[in-house]
C-alpha cells in the first residue's frame, strides 16, 4: 500500500495511491496519517475501506509529506561505507545519532529555502523509516520489522557551516525550515521486496551528483531501529533518516554548495522521486 497526503500545507487529506494517475480518498477512515493512525493499526485500518471505493484522478493537487508532523525526526550519520570514505572519516562502530526539528518536514516538490547566514547548503538523498508502534527495548534486531510502518524518500538538506563550524552542533545545520522534503509516498513494507538493495540517486541542475544503493549501508533499517530503541522510546509516526550515499557537495573537490535557483531531483527505486527548487532566505 502507498500512502500519500495531498492538498495545501496544513490542509492535506490522506489518500492511497493506486497508480501514477489515480488515488482513493481515505479521509472518511482517518483524518490524517499521524501518530493516532499508526498507533491504531496503520495501513491495516484501510484494507476494508479500499474495497468498492471510488478511484479518483490526480489533478494539480500539491503533494504533501506522506506523514503528518512527527513527534521526532532522528537521523543516522555516516551510515554508508562509501560516503564515510569520501569524507575521510572512519566507519563508525555503532550508529551516529543526531536530530532534526520536526517542523523541517515538507512535501517532495516544495521549495527548499536557504537560511539566513548560510554559505554551505548541501543535499543528501536518504531512505526514511516511519515507526508504526510505540517501541522501546526491542529484544532482537529481527523484532524491528514488526514496528516499521513503511519507507519513504527523504532529502536531509544540511547547512554545513552551521553543522561543522558553529560549535560542532549537527542539529544546527539540519533544522532550518524546509530542510526535510519527504515522499511522495510512504510504501508499506510488503511493497518493498528487499530494503537492503534499493538504488538511490540525486541530480542538481540535471547533473548526477549521487548514485548509490542501500546495500552499502553499514547499519540496515532493522539494526537502526533496534539500536535506537535501547536509548529512547520511539513513537508511532516518528521518522528516521538513515544516512546518505556518496556524492554530497561537501565531498566534491572542490566542494559544491546549493544556490538560489538550483533544482534538486532525487529518488529511490520503488519509493518515488522528488523535485525541489532552491529559494533564498526570508
Amino acid at each position: 500500500m502507498y500512502l500519500m497526503r495531498i492538498g495545501a500545507p496544513g490542509a492535506e487529506k490522506p489518500v492511497v495511491r493506486v497508480d501514477d494517475d489515480h488515488y482513493i480518498d481515505v479521509s472518511d477512515v482517518t483524518p490524517d496519517f499521524d501518530e493516532r493512525f499508526f498507533a491504531s493499526g496503520g495501513a491495516s485500518l484501510l484494507t476494508g475501506a479500499l474495497e468498492n471505493s471510488e478511484v479518483r484522478e490526480f489533478a494539480s493537487e500539491r503533494i504533501g509529506a506522506p506523514i503528518a508532523r512527527p513527534h521526532q525526526i532522528l537521523c543516522i550519520g555516516l551510515n554508508y561505507s562509501d560516503h564515510a570514505a569520501e569524507t575521510g572519516q572512519a566507519v563508525p562502530d555503532e550508529p551516529i545519532l543526531f536530530t532534526k526539528s520536526p517542523n523541517t518536514l515538507v512535501g517532495p516538490h516544495d521549495d527548499v529555502r536557504i537560511p539566513r547566514g548560510a554559505t554551505k547548503t548541501d543535499w543528501e538523498v536518504e531512505l526514511g523509516i516511519v515507526i508504526g508502534k510505540r517501541t522501546s527495548y526491542l529484544d532482537t534486531v529481527e523484532g524491528a520489522a514488526d514496528v516499521i510502518a513503511g519507507y519513504l524518500v527523504s532529502n536531509d538538506v544540511s547547512e554545513r557551516a552551521f553543522q561543522m563550524e558553529r560549535g560542532g552542533q549537527w542539529s544546527k545545520g539540519k533544522s532550518a525550515e524546509t530542510f526535510n522534503p519527504a515522499g511522495p509516498w510512504l510504501a508499506t513494507p510488503d511493497e518493498v521486496p528487499d530494503i537492503r538493495d534499493l538504488d538511490m540517486w540525486l541530480d542538481v541542475n540535471g547533473e548526477r551528483r549521487q548514485t548509490g544503493s542501500t546495500k552499502t549501508m553499514i547499519f540496515d533499517p532493522y539494526v537502526i531501529v533496534h539500536h535506537l530503541s535501547q536509548f529512547m522510546v520511539l513513537e508511532p509516526g516518528d521518522l528516521i533518516n538513515t544516512g546518505t550515499p556518496p556524492g554530497v557537495g561537501m565531498g566534491l573537490t572542490p566542494p559544491v554548495w546549493l544556490r538560489t535557483g538550483d533544482v534538486m531531483e532525487l529518488g529511490i527505486a520503488g519509493l518515488g522521486r522528488q523535485r525541489q527548487s532552491v529559494v533564498g532566505p526570508r
